[in-house]
């Protein structure tokens, strides 16, 4: 499995799997839902999965004296150290941008979801998706990726509107709040949301090496 992973990170990642990463930064755009930013380190991962088709490095991969269940694995592992890494850039960035700079102009006027509890919850809810949606979906046959990042997208930017609108709606303000004292609110959102971003994610890594198994490449 060490090998697998050295060869998703150095040999099979597309360049822009790396460089969407950076859309963790769009946390400091005010008056955009920045969620979207979530969405773009999806698609940096879908470009890896769209050159490791395109390359033949699924078939190549599996060829190798390995577990064939493991070729699946692999690539699902590296889809999640990327989003750990894209998560671990949203936390740090939310905090500065809910501490230093929350009485600045642009943030404190900010009509879309700031970057609080609910916000990071939220992402973790579009990686899950990812996880479950693309990536268990690409396994069913290892070649295609339309169908399923479609549906990936669909699930996605549903997320990203109801997270926009939901802080709107009477009785829910809390979910849009930094400062009011009712953190915890928007912590207990937070657990909940990590929760089903593990199970999702577990469940498709252990779905997606079985579908892989059972494929005649």
């Amino acid at each position: 499995m060490k090998n697998l992973l050295y060869k998703e990170f150095t040999l099979a990642a597309s360049p822009l799997t790396y460089i969407f990463i950076a859309f963790s930064v769009m946390v400091f755009i005010p008056g955009y839902p920045i969620l979207v930013g979530a969405f773009f380190v999806c698609l940096g991962i879908f470009y890896s999965f769209r050159n490791a088709r395109e390359d033949g490095d699924v078939t190549y991969t599996a060829l190798l004296p390995v577990r064939k269940s493991d070729v699946a694995v692999a690539k699902c592992l590296f889809s999640v150290a990327v989003e750990m890494i894209s998560f671990l850039l949203c936390l740090i960035f939310a905090c500065i941008r809910s501490t230093v700079l929350v009485s600045v102009g642009p943030y404190r006027t900010n009509p879309m979801l700031p970057a609080n509890f609910v916000y990071l919850g939220a992402v973790l809810v579009i990686f899950a998706l990812f996880n479950s949606v693309f990536i268990s979906g690409f396994y069913r046959t290892a070649y295609r990726l339309g169908g399923p990042f479609i549906a990936f997208s669909v699930a996605a930017f549903a997320v990203i509107t109801a997270a926009e609108a939901l802080w709107h709606f009477p009785g829910l303000g809390v979910l849009g709040g930094v400062a009011d004292g009712r953190t915890h609110i928007r912590a207990l959102v937070f657990a909940i949301c990590a929760l089903f971003y593990i199970a999702a994610t577990l469940l498709s890594i252990r779905s997606s090496g079985r579908k892989f198994e059972k494929i005649d490449l």
